[in-house]
């Protein structure tokens, strides 16, 4: 059996917007014809064109925001911060080392606490605040 060697195509396919404005444009057409027509497919030695579906696919979800491996982080371990944290049941309130990393937090660092109707502003010690920054204007 010969093995079939498949060469890329020279137009780079559609991404971002531009791939789900002609996604939107080509509607009424089959998945793999709509992949061939926004740049998804390879043409073989026998000058065959094979639609790539899962290139395609894949590039649809990342245009629309969707995260293909939740969970996963750049170098693989843990988890990514979702932003989001839980009260305990002894009133405390955890915020997880990849939040004080990113925002270049040390031990010993100090927050004023400011409450919101629903939310909780923590604001570093020895920081102007928003508010602070908006009266001297």
């Amino acid at each position: 059996m010969a093995k079939t060697v498949i060469e890329k195509t020279s137009m780079p396919p559609l991404t971002g917007k531009a791939l789900l404005q002609k996604v939107k444009a080509l509607g009424n057409l089959p998945r793999r014809e709509a992949a061939r027509q926004c740049g998804y497919y390879t043409q073989t030695k026998e000058n065959q064109t094979r639609a790539n579906m899962t290139e395609f696919y894949d590039a649809l979800l990342a245009a629309k925001g969707i995260a293909l491996d939740p969970g996963r982080t750049k170098d693989g371990r843990g988890r990514e911060a979702s932003f989001r944290a839980c009260v305990h049941k002894n009133g405390s309130l955890v915020i997880g080392a990849n939040y004080t990393e990113s925002m270049g937090l040390e031990a010993g660092d100090q927050f004023e606490i400011r409450l919101g109707s629903k939310h909780i502003h923590l604001i570093q010690v020895g920081e102007k605040s928003e508010e602070d920054l908006l009266d001297e204007e």
